[in-house]
């Protein structure tokens, strides 16, 4: 089910200011630049800037995304399992699915359905 690691998303509270810097720090051009999402693709793996911040806290800042060609499927098998839901999967853009469940520990396990990420 899992393809491996795909997407880290740093949540940011201004984006202008974040593409900025990591454009000097990285010295890269996002590939895909929106208002409400921008990625980068740094050696074939995807950094994420979002501008929604809300229910994040100081040092939680972040969600790892692992790869999935079928994140409905997903979903529904952790259904079964009773795992707790952190974000029903949701459309981000085009083809691209996103949601994420909660382990027994309380960490943020992302899951990303993007036919458009190739590794190179």
């Amino acid at each position: 089910m899992l393809q491996g690691l795909r997407t880290i998303v740093y949540y940011v509270s201004d984006l202008e200011a974040a593409k900025k810097w990591y454009k000097e720090v990285f010295e890269i051009e996002p590939y895909f630049d929106e208002v409400y999402y921008v990625g980068y693709n740094i050696g074939g793996y995807e950094l994420g800037l979002d501008p929604d911040d809300s229910g994040f806290s100081n040092g939680n800042h972040s969600t790892t995304y692992w790869g999935t060609n079928d994140i409905k499927k997903a979903f529904d098998r952790f259904a079964e399992l009773e795992i707790e839901i952190h974000a029903a999967p949701n459309n981000v853009g085009g083809t691209i699915w996103v949601g994420s469940i909660f382990d027994p520990f309380g960490n943020v396990i992302g899951l990303i359905e993007n036919p458009e990420f190739i590794l190179p």
